[in-house]
């Protein structure tokens, strides 16, 4: 299995990504019509939205390739824990417990990125060996 690895660290962290590059692609193309309200309704400032938009798309950019992806995991594992917290405590609602669950997961996947790198094919280690 170990001849492997490499594949599955690159489709890891192509699959964690892709939730951040595709979420932070769509809340700027909508402009923030439909994200805006559910920030403000979950006690969230709505000026917010275009600095979490940004920050989705690079930090998510930044796992698929594999750019400083130690600290753009540690980034985004604390941001999947201060979210599931926010945005998703309401437990009677099913499908706030399922998004509050799968925030955990994902920092899970995070820090487990965040400890062994992003692997051999990523420009952390092509430029410095795996930062």
């Amino acid at each position: 299995m170990e001849k492997f690895d490499k594949f599955a660290v690159l489709g890891g962290r192509i699959l964690l990504a892709l939730v951040f590059v595709a979420g932070g692609v769509s809340k700027m193309a909508d402009g923030g019509a439909t994200t805006i309200p559910y920030m403000e309704a979950m006690g969230l400032p709505g000026f917010l939205f275009w600095p979490t938009a940004i920050f989705e798309l690079v930090a998510g950019l930044a796992i698929m390739i594999g750019y400083r992806a130690k600290f753009a995991a540690m980034l985004l594992a604390g941001f999947c824990l201060v979210t599931a917290v926010m945005a998703h405590m309401d437990f009677a609602d099913k499908m706030q417990m399922i998004l509050f669950m799968k925030n955990l997961s994902m920092a899970g996947g995070f820090l487990v990125l965040m400890r062994f790198g992003a692997g051999e094919f990523s420009l952390d280690n092509k430029v410095e060996g795996d930062v």
